[in-house]
C-alpha cells in the first residue's frame, strides 16, 4: 500500500506544484494520476521512489515513510517506465533490461536469463535481446521500457506518460497489453497520464486533479462519471459537451453501442453466450 499523508511541494523558485494532498492506494491495483499540463501529477509520482522530495508531509509505502529509506535502494525496489522509454542506446536490449538486476549484483547469467523470460512477458521474443533500441519501433521500445521495470520483479511499478509517444494504433495496442500484465501479475501501478480516456480505461482508481496538486474527484471510472464532482469533473470527463451519451441501435441485427457523435463504440454482448 502507498499512502499519502499531506504531501506538498514547493520548488526553490517559488513554485507550488502541490499543495496539501493525501491519498491512499491499496496493493495490486492500478491508481491513475490525471490531469492537465502543471498540475503536479509526475511531482506526486516522483515523491514515490524520491526523485523528487516532498516540502511537507509523508509518503509511506506499507506504513514506513520513505524518507527513512536509502535513496539508490528503493529506487531499485521501484519499477520505473516513463516516456521515450529512456533506454541506453549504446547498451543492447538485453542489457537495458537487466539494468537493475546487474546493479543489484546479480549474477550476469541470471540477469540475462530473467531479461529473456521478461520480454517475453511483454510480447517480446528472443530475437529482439540482441538488437540496440535504434533498431525497434516506438512501441517496441515502450515494451523494452516496461520489460526493465519489471525485471527486479518489484511491488511497485511507477509509470509517467508511458505511452504518450507513440502512435494512437500502437498506444492502443500497449494499453491493452498492460492490462494483461496487470491481470496475471498484480502490481502496485501508478500510472501518470493527461488522456482520461486512457485513465477511465486503466485505472481502478482514478484521481483527477486541477492545478498546484488540488484533488478535483477521486473514485473509479464508474463511479466519476456517474457522479462527477463538479462542473470541473463534468468538463474534463466531457460530460458537458454530452460526448459520453450513449445509446443502443440496432445494426443488421446486432446491438450496437454508439456515442453522441454518431461513433461505434461496442457491441452489447448476448447473454446466452456469455
Amino acid at each position: 500500500m502507498i499512502e499519502y499523508r499531506s504531501v506538498a511541494k514547493t520548488f526553490p523558485d517559488g513554485t507550488q506544484a502541490v499543495g496539501e494532498f493525501d491519498l491512499t492506494i491499496d496493493s495490486h491495483t492500478t491508481t491513475v494520476l490525471v490531469g492537465s499540463s502543471g498540475c503536479g501529477k509526475t511531482t506526486l509520482l516522483r515523491m514515490v521512489n524520491r526523485m523528487v522530495e516532498p516540502t511537507a508531509g509523508q509518503v509511506l509505502i506499507d506504513d514506513e515513510d520513505v524518507a527513512a529509506r536509502d535513496r539508490v535502494q528503493l529506487r531499485r525496489s521501484i519499477g520505473y517506465v516513463m516516456q521515450h522509454a529512456g533506454l541506453l542506446p549504446h547498451r543492447k536490449v538485453i542489457d537495458n533490461v537487466a539494468t537493475v538486476l546487474r546493479l543489484n549484483g546479480t549474477d550476469t547469467k541470471v540477469a540475462r536469463e530473467r531479461s529473456l523470460e521478461v520480454l517475453h512477458t511483454v510480447g517480446l521474443d528472443e530475437s529482439h535481446a540482441a538488437k540496440y533500441p535504434g533498431q525497434l519501433s516506438g512501441g517496441q521500445q515502450q515494451r523494452v521500457g516496461v520489460a526493465r521495470g519489471l525485471a527486479a520483479d518489484p511491488n511497485i511499478l511507477l509509470m509517467d506518460e508511458p505511452f504518450g509517444a507513440v502512435d494512437p494504433i500502437v498506444r492502443d495496442e500497449l494499453q491493452a497489453e498492460l492490462l494483461r500484465l496487470q491481470r496475471e501479475l498484480g502490481k502496485t501501478i501508478v500510472f501518470v497520464t493527461h488522456d482520461i480516456d486512457e485513465a477511465f480505461l486503466l485505472g481502478d482508481q482514478v484521481v483527477i486533479l486541477k492545478t498546484g496538486g488540488e484533488v478535483a474527484q477521486v473514485g473509479s471510472p464508474a463511479d466519476i462519471l456517474a457522479r462527477p464532482a463538479d462542473d470541473f469533473v463534468r468538463s474534463f470527463v466531457g460530460l458537458d459537451k454530452g460526448s459520453r451519451a450513449l445509446h443502443v441501435e440496432d445494426r443488421e441485427g446486432r446491438q450496437v453501442v454508439v456515442d453522441a457523435a454518431g461513433k461505434a463504440t461496442g457491441v452489447l454482448a448476448d447473454p446466452a453466450k456469455a
